[in-house]
């Protein structure tokens, strides 16, 4: 797959992906070793974090919530190739996280890969019924997909272009209005697997 530049920063937006990626917690994870590479993401020292939890994954390589700061530390990076294997493994090591799945959808709609990022939410769902984020995001998907067929629709033939042109800049409008975020997991880790629905975190200003 051809790697897209993906600029989120850490509690930042994530402009080009048009959906939401979430916090995720598990109660697994010592929590000065997580906060230590917190501390080192938002001051911008990314290749240190990241060396730092390759050295905690070396002890404790199941560890799910360091392996999600993982992910999170080569978005930053823009190597979302392997972030998506990263996250890929999680879904398929923890099937009950919902939240794997939905930065992975993140990912996808970044490259404009919009039926991935959709399968994705549709699981993130299906793993968690009541997961707020994952069915606005699915929205968000849509919207794209909706997007892409009525450039088609406008590509193929202009007997209908005005009512298809007048859809597609509303469908432009309402994207460019929402805003996306990418967040890192969270410092402490309270909760275990399976993961209640998490909290939107804030893009930072």
């Amino acid at each position: 797959m051809k790697n897209k530049t993906v600029r989120p920063m850490l509690y930042r937006a994530l402009a080009s992906a048009g959906i939401v990626a979430t916090i995720f917690a598990t109660a697994s994870v010592q929590a000065d070793e997580m906060a230590e590479v917190s501390k080192l993401a938002k001051a911008g020292k990314v290749v240190e974090a990241l060396n730092k939890t390759n050295e905690y994954l070396s002890k404790h390589p199941s560890d799910p919530q360091m392996r999600f700061m993982k992910g999170v530390l080569l978005t930053e990076q823009n190597k979302s190739d392997e972030a998506i294997a990263v996250f890929t493994k999680l879904t398929e090591d923890y099937k009950d996280l919902p939240e794997p799945y939905n930065n992975l959808a993140v990912l996808y709609a970044a490259s404009g890969q919009y039926d991935k990022a959709r399968i994705s939410l549709e699981k993130a769902i299906r793993t968690n019924p009541s997961y707020m984020t994952a069915y606005e995001n699915l929205g968000d998907v849509y919207g794209k997909m909706a997007s892409q067929a009525y450039d088609k629709a406008l590509a193929l033939g202009a007997n209908n272009a005005p009512p298809a042109k007048s859809k597609l800049t509303l469908l432009r409008n309402f994207s460019s209005s929402t805003g996306a975020k990418f967040a890192a997991p969270e410092t402490a880790a309270p909760a275990p697997a399976p993961a209640p629905a998490p909290q939107v975190a804030q893009a930072a200003t």
